[in-house]
């Protein structure tokens, strides 16, 4: 054997060699957790037999791949383990951190990278060794993690490649959709055309009959010179009719091919699709796999947390069989360290502490996983810790300017802030928190696999983390939207409700278009202008009507307003590859039916859009007040201060302003002349601001009359009973200013 094949060969028995040696050093990490927890007996020399065994294959795995370091740590460790063999008393604390060092450098020396073969070295092994490897394991040899003979290792980057290459048929699939669309719509057309020559080929039909007969008749009498003229009319008159004929034939053979054609185009779609269908479905449970791949580095880092925080945790893990795409688990790697990391850190007290509060000096962290409908997972966390503290959260909030100091958000308002970057209410900065990160970036990962994260206060005290995620990536059902001209997909998991509106519909609170969904105001928002496109549709709508999509996220719900909704289908995402790897509101890309490739949007970057860029205010799809050179507003306020500042504004901007001290006084100033708005204040004598708006309601002369209230009144309710009783906008004094108050009058006139 040549040089260069020893090196191949060794090149692959290291890659065989990582994935055995990193099943094994797993199930190293889970056994010397339970022996750490398991005080005396049988149990014990079953692990400490089980471990010795285990160091042992894997020293003489690393031997056969000439990997000297690996070898002389199995060995050390195997030296320890010997001296246990057959004690049935628990192991000491410092032999135990001892074993979990000794792992810990494995895993080092195997980390990637470190891990390389150096072609031509000293005790290369033999083919007949190589040959010896390859046999099956005995039973008393095999490790509990070691494959079935019916198994096989396969990279997964093939599998991967597998995947994608069986994804890219959906796009021959709805390729082939396209032209069973096109074949009907040609065979409509063609239909069409034999119809409008069915009168014509009759009428041919009819003149052919007649001109047989008279030609009998000339035949009869006799050719003379005076009928060659004749002669020759009737002989253009048959190439004609001939002509209309074989026209009707042709487009009678054309339909019928067209539908033949149409039969087989619909017979290989259906079969296309059930073949892709089947080869998609295969190759994902290829790639799924257990929790348990994930959870089995769990233990060992909950006892290293616990050990340098001078704290006793435990942790259970339930169900973790459950299989779930692996690029999620690999991605979901991060938020859970994260989320034990402040289990450990934060949640869980020190032995001293939780004895003086009653509790086990012990804590207990659980992991749980529950399928769920709709190819989902559950995935929750929960600690018997402290729990979170609500004021300080309230107080650091404040702090950064994410709330304001006077506000007092409820519980789970306030535990939605932990999610904001750069929150910590850790007061030192350490290798494990403090930063203000860390929940930021869980929120963030979790959502750009399409899924959520929350957190609650449990009731026995500590606290709980629920994140739901999909089973799959890749392909998904997706809401097919146009906006500024163009097509968006969204995410279908993130669409709550399809719906139209009118003017009537849309209110404005505080500046903010909203409309009522299921009884409660929605914020209202363009999506062309969240995206900053400039779309005609915007400023001259076409009907009367506004298409909307309303958006979830994170608890939220947002109304985006598209130009037509064009159904929804299944879609494939793609990556828009190292040179576009971030782009703000955008996931990927899809190719739909005749090559198009239409972006995928990212509805938490949508949502981010929407609440913090600029708002225009929006142009209503319905019939426009004719503009006039001067328009009539009354102003009712019963502040004098207020009622000179409303005034000299509105004046200023071009308006005829008259006034009224009260409601009662600005009803009956609406009753007798003509004005094209209101703008009221709510608390005033006699008649309040909304008892006005509701009693102009009541008159049909002036039901349609725009009501603008501003007023110090800012709580919810305050706001609802605004748009209850009909206003078409309320502005809170608190934020008011001037160009407020005009964009939002001008957004109604």
């Amino acid at each position: 054997m040549t040089s260069p094949d020893n090196a191949a060969l060794l090149q692959r028995l290291l890659a065989t060699f990582k994935v055995e040696a990193d099943e094994r050093l797993k199930g190293m990490s889970v056994l010397l957790v339970e022996l750490e927890q398991t005080s005396a007996g049988a149990r014990v020399a079953q692990i400490v037999e089980t471990l010795f065994r285990e160091a042992h294959s894997l020293k003489g795995a690393a031997r056969a791949v000439n990997l000297n370091s690996v070898e002389m740590v199995c060995a050390s460790l195997e030296s320890e383990l010997a001296a246990l063999k057959g004690q049935e008393r628990a192991v000491p604390p410092a032999l135990i951190d001892a074993l979990s060092g000794g792992i810990d450098e494995l895993a080092a020396l195997l980390a990637p990278g470190t891990v390389s073969g150096v072609p031509g070295a000293p005790a290369f092994p033999s083919p007949q060794a190589i040959e010896e490897r390859a046999k099956p394991p005995s039973s008393q040899d095999q490790g509990a993690t070691a494959p079935s003979s019916e198994t096989v290792r396969i990279s997964t980057a093939k599998l991967e490649m597998l995947h994608a290459e069986a994804e890219e048929l959906l796009a021959f699939k709805y390729s082939l959709g396209d032209l069973i669309g096109e074949l009907d719509a040609l065979s409509a057309a063609m239909a069409g055309f034999r119809k409008s020559w069915d009168k014509p080929a009759n009428h041919a039909r009819l003149v052919q009959r007649a001109g047989e007969k008279t030609s009998g008749e000339h035949a009869a009498v006799g050719p003379d010179d005076e009928n060659g003229g004749e002669a020759d009319r009737r002989h253009t008159t048959d190439k004609l009719i001939t002509a209309v004929l074989c026209a009707e034939g042709f487009a009678k053979t054309m339909e019928d091919r067209l539908a033949r054609l149409r039969a087989q185009a619909e017979r290989e779609q259906r079969a296309m699709s059930s073949a892709t269908a089947q080869l998609q479905d295969d190759v994902r449970q290829a790639l799924m796999m257990p929790f348990t791949s994930l959870f089995d580095i769990l233990p060992k880092l909950v006892h290293d947390l616990a050990r340098d925080s001078e704290k006793s945790v435990a942790l259970r893990i339930d169900n973790a069989t459950v299989e779930v795409d692996r690029r999620i688990l690999e991605q979901l790697k991060d938020p859970v360290i994260h989320l034990i990391r402040n289990a450990v850190d934060h949640g869980i007290e020190a032995p001293v502490e939780r004895t003086r509060r009653n509790k086990p000096a012990q804590g207990q962290i659980s992991l749980s996983v529950i399928p769920m409908e709709g190819n989902k997972v559950e995935l929750v966390m929960a600690d018997d810790g402290a729990g979170i503290d609500l004021a300080k959260v309230r107080e650091t909030a404040a702090r950064f300017g994410l709330i304001a100091p006077q506000d007092t958000p409820g519980i789970q308002e306030t535990l939605k802030l932990i999610f904001e970057s750069g929150l910590s209410t850790s007061p030192l900065l350490t290798d494990l928190s403090g930063r203000g990160l860390g929940l930021a970036i869980v929120r963030e990962k979790v959502e750009r696999m399409g899924g959520n994260v929350e957190v609650m206060q449990r009731d026995t005290g500590g606290t709980s983390f629920r994140i739901v995620l999909p089973t799959m990536l890749a392909t998904f059902r997706g809401l097919v939207v146009t906006a500024a001209g163009r097509p968006f997909v969204m995410p279908l998991r993130n669409v709550a409700r399809v719906l139209r509106v009118t003017a009537d519909d849309i209110k404005t609170v505080e500046n903010v278009a909203t409309v009522a969904i299921d009884g409660q105001a929605v914020a209202l928002v363009y999506l062309a202008q969240a995206l900053d496109l400039t779309t005609p549709a915007i400023d001259a709508p076409e009907n009367e009507y506004l298409f909307l999509a309303l958006l979830e996220n994170a608890g939220r719900r947002i109304a985006f307003a598209v130009d037509e909704v064009l159904g929804d289908q299944e879609v494939q995402v793609k990556g828009l590859g190292p040179q576009l790897n971030r782009v703000p509101n955008v996931a990927g890309a899809t190719v739909l039916g005749a090559g198009r490739v239409v972006p995928v949007l990212n509805v938490p970057d949508l949502f981010k859009s929407a609440l913090h860029g600029p708002r225009r205010a929006p142009a209503y799809p319905a019939a426009q007040t004719p503009a006039r050179t001067r328009q009539s507003l009354l102003v009712v306020e019963d502040s004098i201060t207020s009622r000179s500042l409303l005034t000299h504004i509105l004046e200023s901007a071009g308006y005829d302003v008259t006034t009224a001290v009260d409601g009662l006084d600005g009803l009956t100033a609406a009753r007798s002349r003509k004005f094209d708005l209101v703008v009221s204040d709510v608390e005033m004598p006699r008649m309040d601001g909304f008892e006005l708006t509701a009693r102009l309601r009541q008159d049909k002369k002036l039901s349609n009359l725009p009501v603008v209230l501003v007023t110090g009144l800012e709580s919810r309710e305050d706001k609802e009973r605004g748009i209850e009783v009909g206003a078409n906008a309320y502005i809170v004094k608190s934020s008011f200013d001037q160009s407020n108050l005009l964009e939002t009058i001008r957004g109604i006139l």
